[in-house]
């Protein structure tokens, strides 16, 4: 009878545990139910939130004002893919001041040390297009602390060009730079090793002795794409430009000289020019700016491009 007693108790111990342990996980279960449940909604609302923002930054960028005004369309840094200053987000604001029928004229608001000539040049190419289609609407740069290279390359499509007295003007030029690190290696003992495929696919390696082929290939390059600056410029200042030998030399000038040079036309701010030239003190903004979707979508985008890359590297 103890025996029996006894297994019964085991029994009932066990299959008290047993429930006990199956209650456990029918609890646990829930509760990861309910937190996926919470995280789902989250996500849900982080990308309802993003698109909201979107939705709402895209529409009020611009937004087909009631009041006539003038359009302002800022560049600010340098002119690169990786930067708000880039072709699309320009070209964006562009034609969205364009597009509205209450934009009198347009100013662009420039201060840029220059960057990518491409960026530029479809910016310059965008004006141009813009200004045969709307050959109303005039178009104006107004130079703030620094218009150069680059930045003049996009400023040279306007109407006018207006600057303050201490702004720096010009760096019509291009330039590629670089290190070279052959004697350093050699004074350190370390044994430089570069396989390639093609003569020159090594072009410019900081590693290896300058080839002067390669630098003269480089060189003619370089002279070519300044040729376009200088064409680019010339077609949009034309006669106003002097005939100063070192206008094109990558000279750099403050602004009450640059207008003797005829790289500006005169002295103003963005308010003067709203005010004296456009006729609409209202300005309104069109600048094109990197929000939180945007911002969101990048980073989405490289984690992504990452992660495949790793999958692919380790297989």
């Amino acid at each position: 009878m103890v025996d029996i007693k006894e297994k019964n108790n085991i029994k009932g111990f066990e299959s008290s545990l047993v429930n006990e342990f199956v209650k456990e996980m029918l609890k646990e279960q829930r509760r990861n139910r309910r937190w996926g449940i919470f995280f789902k909604l989250i996500f849900v609302i982080y990308i309802a939130a993003f698109f909201v923002i979107y939705a709402y930054e895209n529409s009020s960028i611009g937004n087909f004002s009631n009041q006539k005004h003038t359009a302002l369309i800022e560049i600010n840094g340098i002119i690169s893919t990786e930067t708000e200053a880039n072709a699309d987000f320009i070209i964006t604001g562009l034609r969205r001041a364009y597009e509205d029928k209450n934009t009198q004229g347009i100013i662009l608001r420039i201060n840029s040390p220059g960057g990518s000539p491409v960026q530029a040049g479809y910016v310059n190419d965008e004006i141009k297009r813009l200004k045969v289609k709307y050959p109303d609407i005039p178009i104006f740069a107004v130079i703030t602390d620094i218009c150069a290279s680059g930045g003049y390359y996009i400023a040279a499509a306007a109407d006018k060009i207006f600057a303050n007295k201490a702004s720096v003007v010009g760096s019509i030029g291009v330039v590629m730079a670089g290190f070279g690190f052959v004697g350093a290696i050699e004074k350190l003992g370390i044994e430089r090793r570069l396989l390639h495929s093609g003569d020159h696919k090594a072009l410019m390696d900081p590693f290896s002795p300058l080839d002067f082929f390669e630098e003269a290939h480089m060189q003619k390059i370089l002279d070519k794409i300044h040729q376009q600056f200088i064409s680019v410029v010339k077609d949009g200042r034309g006669d106003n430009l002097s005939n100063n030998e070192e206008l094109f030399s990558g000279l750099i000038w403050s602004g009450e000289e640059s207008i003797e040079l005829g790289l500006i036309d005169g002295l103003a701010s963005a308010s003067e020019v709203a005010r004296d030239f456009i006729g609409s003190e209202h300005i309104i903004n069109y600048t094109r700016r990197e929000n939180y979707f945007d911002r969101f979508t990048r980073q989405i985008g490289t984690a992504i491009f990452h992660s495949f890359n790793t999958a692919y590297s380790t297989r």
